[in-house]
């Protein structure tokens, strides 16, 4: 008897657990149909690293055209929706130091946000305030390195390249591929 009574008790406990619980699966909302033609502002920089919002942008903007998905426009009134993207955040750490604590290997880390707008309606399709870019490399002007690091030897100016591709891919996914579930929505 007291035996049926637990595993009542453990049948019931499992119902109401498992009823409780279930897993987020937010809808997926895909790009408006009517938004073809993008236009994409050029980039606004808030670090103290000169000059790399030019760069960021024209990968944005190469990604976009290499693409195929959207058409891109020069003027933000031919356009049916318009990229934000703004670089809030430039970090360059060392990473790695060797035995006489010297960097042997850096840490670069973006974050920028962005935002597309329907310019036929007026209003903001998406948000999303934290994208980040890593990556981790030995700076090939600091001479040669004690460690065993084998392909990862660059400069700043390549590692930020490299960054700055990830990115790209990552805001245009979000703009044009899979639609923005995955993202902060307003």
């Amino acid at each position: 008897m007291k035996k049926n009574i637990v595993y009542l008790f453990m049948a019931t406990l499992f119902i109401i657990l498992s009823s409780c619980t279930s897993p987020y699966n937010p809808s997926v909302q895909f790009l408006p149909e009517h938004i073809k033609k993008v236009y994409v502002k050029p980039f606004e920089n808030n670090t103290n690293q000169f000059g790399i919002e030019a760069k960021f942008t024209n990968e944005v903007i190469e990604e976009i055209v290499s693409g195929g998905r959207l058409f891109l426009v020069n003027k933000e009134e031919d356009a049916d929706g318009t990229l934000t993207v703004t670089i809030k955040r430039y970090i360059l750490q060392p990473f790695i130091y060797n035995i006489n604590n010297v960097a042997e290997q850096y840490k670069m880390w973006v974050i920028a946000s962005a935002s597309l707008v329907d310019n036929d309606n007026g209003v903001t399709l998406w948000t999303e305030p934290n994208i980040e870019g890593v990556q981790i490399y030995r700076d090939i002007n600091r001479g040669p390195s004690e460690g065993d690091f084998v392909g990862d030897e660059m400069s700043e100016e390549e590692a930020r390249q490299i960054v700055w591709v990830k990115m790209s891919r990552n805001i245009v996914r979000m703009v044009a591929d899979r639609g923005w579930s995955h993202v902060t929505n307003m």
